[in-house]
């Protein structure tokens, strides 16, 4: 592993301990849910360029990982949510499994390319890439949680996040203003490539689909700012109630080896996977309590 791609896995195992330490700080009821989150039934799909995988083991999160030519040939439960790694070429027969899927009330999250390959040909009308292409980047974004409780509770308005952009990444039209909600947008990316919207969601049938421009797992963050050099552990005190426990228990996971900008970023990246996560045993919980 590279020295960035280690500091990036010891900031994600950073961030998801500060996620369930944010909510305990803020909502102890939403706590206790949120320890539930880890029996979610996830089925992972590989790719070429994204990694999704490497965070859900790197932060001890329960899954399952399969190969893009697999996906037709197994047994998709609505239950379950399926995340997609760029760039989606799961064939024909791969996407007619996850639109029978989504419309059963399965989960769907899928990252840059698989817009082009998955959600245009199997979801039509909500999303389309914008036919531009970004460069390899890194811009700041804005998490849009006022109206979401859990984004409520663990985004502040002191946070400053960035977003990694590969190169060719691909920018997300939206079609369907009322149906789609952008969960995350960049004034970088409209300003560059027409188009602001870097996290978005829709219902689609009985389920819901989640797409990001760029990649789940990022590689990197730049140091834009003062606070941006800041130390880790700056953070921290940013986030949350620090006492000596919790500060022993973050300098022994590293929480100094990366700068504040890193640990934001993925702080910022884990909270918008959490939330999906924590969407979905909401809407199976609701689905059991109504019979």
């Amino acid at each position: 592993m590279s020295f960035k791609k280690e500091k990036m896995s010891k900031a994600y195992k950073v961030a998801q301990e500060m996620l369930k330490d944010r909510l305990k700080d803020v909502d102890e009821s939403m706590a206790k849910e949120f320890d539930e989150i880890n029996e979610s039934d996830v089925v992972i799909v590989r790719g070429q360029y994204d990694f999704i995988e490497q965070v859900f083991s790197g932060i001890g999160l329960k899954h399952k990982t399969i190969g893009a030519g697999n996906l037709g040939s197994i047994e998709l439960n609505p239950e379950q949510i399926v995340f997609i790694n760029c760039p989606g070429n799961v064939g024909p027969r791969g996407l007619r499994k996850l639109v029978k899927f989504v419309e059963s009330g399965g989960f769907l999250f899928t990252t840059d390319w698989a817009l082009k390959h998955i959600i245009e040909p199997g979801f039509p009308g909500y999303i389309k890439y914008n036919g531009r292409s970004t460069a390899d980047e890194v811009v700041r974004v804005e998490i849009l949680s006022e109206e979401d409780p859990f984004l409520k509770s663990l985004i502040g308005e002191n946070d400053d996040p960035q977003w990694w952009l590969e190169g060719s990444s691909y920018p997300i039209q939206v079609l369907d203003r009322d149906k789609v909600e952008v969960l995350v947008k960049s004034k970088d990316i409209k300003q560059r490539y027409n188009d602001s919207a870097v996290f978005v969601s829709f219902d689609h049938g009985q389920g819901k689909i989640y797409h990001m421009i760029s990649h789940f797992y990022l590689q990197r963050a730049e140091t834009r700012t003062e606070r941006h050099k800041n130390k880790g552990s700056d953070y921290l005190t940013e986030k949350l109630v620090m006492d000596d426990m919790r500060a022993s228990k973050y300098k022994t996971m590293g929480a100094d080896d990366a700068n504040l900008a890193e640990v934001e970023a993925a702080y910022s990246s884990s909270s918008l996977m959490n939330k999906v996560l924590w969407d979905k045993k909401r809407r199976v919980k609701e689905k059991k309590d109504n019979g």
